[in-house]
């Protein structure tokens, strides 16, 4: 007799249903659910079987992700929605600017996306970060609530999230102007210089502050015990949020603030009016000089410039305005059509966007893709050596591409450099090695920094960055990179025996236990839009530990 697969499906015990759908993904289920009425309602209120879904998307422990469940009031499937949604933001972001390394990291916060940035620092037992950017839920899940991070620790920000494209690969903090019908088409519409001067004043008005008690409690889960103190800093942000109407600001408070700041400076008066005009005339002509050198220097981003930004026609502020009783920030998740060069997309220094880094997945005959950490010298730093002099950290995103011919190469693209003044900049090749070409050079030290001999499993052939900073293809000398036995990297220059050894890392475990800095002001804090080549971060935490040279 013919059984219906409904039926079967409805017979199976809550506990097995939860394990087949262990091996299902959330989609799947869904569908399954829309098979039928009844399907519908046995996995809607099958609690199991979404809590299932959440330990995939969620793999830390059983206890904070209960705790999760009970901030939603007991609903995996609302946990689950949550992680699905914001899935597409998890990863790693960065911005060109500042050269040292911009590289924020969006992880799961508690019932929460946290975007926090790790510090150009030196190798230490505990790596200094700065939160950037929040994202919570609301009751039914769904990824609504921004709030961005400034300077002062209890100081939030809040906005909303206005959309997530599940292959996005630009996170852009916008205007968002809830009466218009495109609120991102329209904000993208006005030049920058009124860009920045409305995100500005916005952050100026709908600031809201934790209570100090909350204002230093952790972001994310450290151990079990932080967990009731976090489900009280997410109530009290939820009602933050409420309070202030969603951190929108009406139009004449938003008026009156950039009325004020279009006042020009009175002009020093003078009798003959001859200095007055001289002034002028010079100040033209280094206006066009200095527009002369931004236009050599600045990086060719001819790829990306056709986006929703170049826009030859610019909306006025006050036409922008106009559309709407009130304005409020937002991050809108996009996909753009970007250009990369080994891994690197190239970006704009007029847009307040992070970008997406594409961390390949390590794979047979591509074992050692992935992100390393490292440090120039032999022998390597170690985090927990405290007696001897500091070395600069590096965070490098190893990557295969083919070249012209085919070839299977081996990229070490630089995110993150621990120096006081930039040496490489971001998106420097610190290595490029040939996959298919064994080296034959010999590891030029015996021993490593316990004095045991060093074992060699594998060499390969290729060439690392050489002399000193280039903007964007610097010199190269050759080299080759060592695969040792204990798991570690170090490739070699030929010429003057320089080492820079790596070592796989879990950024979002070394973030779970390392220390929080103070912030940028909230604006430059999610995008560093004003070029430097020094460390931007130093006379925040006014942490020494920036070493002059990685060398």
């Amino acid at each position: 007799m013919a059984v219906d697969g409904a039926e079967l499906i409805l017979s199976v015990p809550d506990d097995v249903l939860a394990l087949i759908s262990a091996h299902l993904r959330p989609r799947d289920l869904l569908a399954l659910s829309a098979a039928s009425r009844r399907l519908y309602t046995a996995l809607s209120t099958s609690d199991k079987s979404w809590l299932a879904q959440c330990r995939h998307l969620l793999p830390s422990s059983l206890s904070n992700l209960l705790a999760w469940r009970a901030a939603a009031g007991g609903s995996s499937l609302t946990v689950c929605r949550f992680l699905h949604s914001v899935s597409p933001l998890q990863g790693l972001w960065a911005h060109q600017n500042p050269e040292l390394g911009n590289l924020v990291t969006a992880l799961p916060g508690f019932f929460s996306l946290v975007a926090v940035r790790a510090i150009p620092q030196e190798l230490s037992p505990r790596l200094l970060w700065a939160p950037v950017f929040e994202i919570l839920a609301d009751a039914d899940g769904r990824p609504a609530f921004l709030f961005l991070h400034g300077h002062h620790p209890g100081s939030l920000f809040p906005g909303l999230l206005a959309s997530v494209n599940p292959h996005a690969n630009t996170l852009l903090l916008e205007a968002h102007a809830p009466a218009s019908s495109e609120p991102s088409s329209q904000f993208s519409r006005l030049s920058f210089g009124n860009r920045r001067r409305l995100l500005d004043a916005l952050v100026a008005s709908c600031r809201v502050t934790l209570p100090p008690e909350l204002a230093a409690a952790p972001l994310f889960a450290r151990s079990d015990e932080d967990l009731p103190m976090l489900a009280a800093r997410r109530e009290a942000m939820l009602r933050l949020h409420i309070e202030s109407g969603g951190g929108m600001v009406r139009r004449p408070e938003l008026e009156a603030l950039l009325g004020a700041k279009k006042v020009p400076p009175s002009l020093p008066v003078d009798s003959t009016g001859e200095r007055v005009r001289l002034r002028r005339s010079l100040s033209a002509m280094a206006g066009y000089v200095r527009d002369g050198l931004r236009q050599m220097v600045t990086r060719s981003a001819s790829a990306n410039s056709r986006s929703e930004y170049a826009d030859s026609k610019h909306l006025s502020l006050d036409e922008f305005l106009r559309a709407s009783e009130s304005t409020g920030l937002s991050l809108r998740g996009a996909r753009l059509r970007l250009s990369t060069y080994r891994a690197w997309p190239s970006m704009h220094d007029n847009r307040f966007a992070l970008y997406k880094l594409t961390t390949q997945v390590p794979m047979p005959g591509r074992e050692y893709a992935g992100l390393w950490r490292g440090t120039f010298g032999w022998p390597p730093g170690r985090p927990d050596d405290e007696g001897k002099p500091g070395k600069a950290l590096f965070f490098l995103l190893l990557s295969y591409e083919e070249d012209s011919e085919g070839k299977l190469l081996l990229i070490a693209t630089k995110v993150l450099e621990g120096t006081h003044y930039v040496v490489h900049p971001n998106g420097s090749s610190m290595f490029v090695v040939r996959v298919g070409e064994s080296s034959t050079e010999a590891f030029p030290f015996p021993t490593d920094e316990d004095s045991r001999s060093v074992s060699i499993e594998r060499c390969f052939a290729g060439e690392g960055i050489a002399t000193g900073y280039g903007f964007r293809y610097p010199g190269s000398k050759p080299g080759s990179l060592f695969v040792l036995r204990d798991g570690r990297l170090a490739f070699v220059w030929r010429d003057n025996k320089s080492v820079l050894t790596l070592q796989r890392l879990n950024l979002e475990e070394l973030l779970r236990k390392g220390e929080r800095v103070p912030t940028l002001p909230p604006i430059p804090n999610f995008a560093y839009l004003t070029k430097s080549y020094s460390n931007v971060f130093v006379a925040i935490h006014g942490s020494p530990s920036c070493s002059s040279s990685p060398r």
